[in-house]
């Protein structure tokens, strides 16, 4: 099917920034002195939704912190103490990133309702805390059923205050009557494989633990990821298998991801969108150097888990997944490996339509299509 028209002008726009993308990449190689190690310009990863046709930092995402001020000596003048370091190019492409999420949501997205909310930090073994938020609906019934949530990003962006996370999550929860927990896991470069999908099963654990106090149901939880959330979600059902063995009534995968070795990766999107193939492969790269730092570590289940010898064992699965979208192989192949496995699992393409299709409810109708469809099985929970 032909592409979607409201995707035109942002694909013109992508092309763009890619060959702007490649063309510093390359000066940077030039003008680096002989043997110096040259960083990586910031990219977006093959698949996220800067890559199908829209500006870079569109993934529902929140920048980390910028570092504070640097220490100033006593006695230093008012504005050394108030002047602040410059920020780093990742911290400008967070702040990009951000920036254009909340145009989004205004332009192109939908409000969510306003839904009483809680936040709560939970201890990590090993590794850093992690925030979690907690979008109870009005109405449902008591204990109420739970979805653990985790957004996309390409590891490197992301998080549960990006204004399109939350308004989708305000949304989804109200709809379904089903209480959505929100997973704040760490970034990349900054922290690495495995602190995010060890902070992804301690936010679970934590969940099925103090469900009680909570209002929930701790035999209607499901998981739910979408892109980079989506391989933590479907990592998450393998570490739930492998570890605790909670009861995971559902799990939705959106356009996820589930093999970083590329096995999957399907350049025939990128094609059909005048994307050099070279180009979305080097993005891909970037992506996966950043979040693993050894690309051997894409062998790994928990890191790829279509990489897993054994899908036995896991919960009802809803793959949902992009016609222009490299990732698309990486979501079919998922389910049909699921399903030879045993799994009761479904994978649904939604024709005409990109990576980042999810955000675009206030404008495109197979948005508005394939929120239905999530919030449908919500329901069944």
């Amino acid at each position: 099917m032909p592409l979607d028209p409201f995707f035109r002008e942002r694909l013109r726009a992508h092309r763009i920034y890619l060959l702007t993308q490649a063309w510093k990449g390359i000066t940077a190689r030039w003008s680096a002195p002989r043997g110096a190690a040259t960083p990586p310009a910031e990219m977006t990863p093959a698949g996220s939704p800067a890559a199908e046709g829209v500006p870079p930092g569109s993934m529902p995402a929140t920048p980390s912190p910028s570092p504070g001020p640097a220490p100033v000596p006593v006695g230093a003048s008012t504005e050394a103490k108030t002047r602040r370091p410059p920020l780093t190019p990742r911290q400008r492409h967070r702040r990009a990133a951000l920036n254009w999420d909340r145009t989004e949501l205004r332009t192109v997205g939908l409000p969510g309702p306003d839904l009483e909310t809680a936040e709560h930090r939970i201890p990590v073994p090993g590794h850093p805390e992690v925030r979690v938020r907690l979008y109870r609906p009005t109405h449902g019934t008591a204990p109420a059923p739970a979805c653990l949530v985790m957004g996309g990003g390409a590891f490197r962006i992301g998080g549960i205050d990006y204004p399109t996370a939350d308004a989708a999550c305000r949304r989804r929860a109200e709809a379904s009557g089903v209480v959505l927990v929100a997973v704040d896991y760490s970034l990349a470069p900054e922290r690495r494989y495995p602190v995010q999908t060890e902070q992804v099963y301690a936010a679970w654990d934590w969940l099925h633990a103090h469900a009680g106090e909570l209002g929930i149901d701790p035999g209607r939880i499901g998981v739910n990821g979408t892109s980079a959330g989506g391989c933590l979600a479907a990592a998450l059902a393998l570490m739930n298998r492998d570890r605790a063995r909670h009861p995971v009534a559902l799990q939705i995968l959106e356009v996820p991801v589930t093999d970083l070795t590329g096995r999957w990766i399907d350049f025939r999107p990128t094609w059909a969108l005048g994307i050099p193939a070279v180009l979305a492969l080097r993005e891909m790269l970037s992506v996966v150097r950043t979040y693993l730092g050894d690309r051997r570590l894409a062998q790994e289940p928990y890191a790829s888990p279509m990489r897993a010898g054994d899908l036995s064992g896991l919960p009802p699965t809803l793959v949902l997944t992009a016609e222009y979208d490299p990732l698309r192989r990486d979501g079919a192949m998922y389910a049909a490996k699921l399903r030879a496995a045993g799994v009761d699992a479904s994978a649904t393409r939604y024709l005409g339509v990109t990576h980042d299709t999810p955000i675009f409810v206030g404008a495109l109708p197979a948005a508005r299509r394939w929120e239905d469809e999530v919030v449908g099985a919500l329901r069944r929970l």
